[in-house]
């Protein structure tokens, strides 16, 4: 199994609390939100990890110098496109079944391990809960995601996409396609999720929802995220057990 981790930010919106490094380089508990992420895959059986990198992408290189299980693919273009054109400059090392997430989320591996026991070709946790015009909004029908858009009534929306997805090895080539074909209609701004819903409006695979059932997550943009994040993380996270 691989995973693709979105790491290109630089995290303007948390101010000094970066110093100037990449925004997953910022620390909880005295770990760095990369490393918590890399050590959840790698329990997982994780097996080659590629990192798609853009701002100060020498500090990862520098961290990781040495790991065989690690591939960094540097997105040039990270100020001038959102998170589907970093994802375009990883995807061409996806080859088998992979957890895509967000290096500047942090989930707990419960949440993990019930995507991994899905029988769906691409599963989605969600937070179902009232969303605000930021959130990244689901809708399902029987546990089938039917739209995932920030740009959804916040009246149908059914909760939020917390960034972290499990897609099967079969779902690769027509993943790929998609993002392609985004990018071709020059929606260098979109998110990641619209070639997703292309995959969803093509009705060619299950692509179910798994709810997080108030297991701890956090998507880290702002000091109050950060701040959140550092007074919810489960103990066994900060440890580095994990509760595996």
């Amino acid at each position: 199994m691989q995973a693709i981790i979105m790491a290109a930010g630089k995290g303007s919106r948390l101010g000094e609390l970066t110093g100037g490094h990449p925004k997953s380089f910022l620390e909880i508990k005295g770990r760095k939100l990369i490393e918590y992420n890399l050590e959840i895959l790698k329990k997982l059986g994780v097996t080659e990890t590629v990192i798609v990198t853009g701002y100060r992408s020498e500090e990862f290189e520098k961290l990781l110098s040495g790991r065989k299980d690690i591939r960094i693919a540097y997105n040039p273009f990270y100020e001038l496109m959102n998170v589907v054109g970093s994802f375009y400059f990883g995807m061409e090392y996806l080859h088998d079944d992979f957890l895509y997430l967000h290096a500047d989320t942090l989930c707990d591996p419960t949440v993990f391990r019930k995507m991994l026991s899905s029988p769906s070709d691409v599963v989605l946790p969600v937070d179902y809960k009232e969303c605000d015009d930021e959130a990244m909004k689901v809708r399902s029908e029987s546990g089938r995601i039917v739209q995932i858009t920030k740009n959804m009534s916040l009246d149908v929306a059914e909760g939020e996409f917390i960034g972290i997805a499990f897609f099967r090895k079969s779902v690769v080539p027509a993943l790929k396609r998609k993002v392609i074909e985004v990018l071709q209609e020059k929606r260098f701004s979109e998110y990641f999720e619209s070639a997703v819903q292309k995959l969803i409006d093509e009705h060619a695979f299950a692509i179910s929802a798994v709810p997080t059932d108030g297991a701890f997550w956090a998507e880290i943009d702002f000091r109050e995220d950060y701040e959140h994040a550092c007074s919810r993380i489960p103990a066994y996270m900060a440890d580095g057990t994990y509760g595996f």
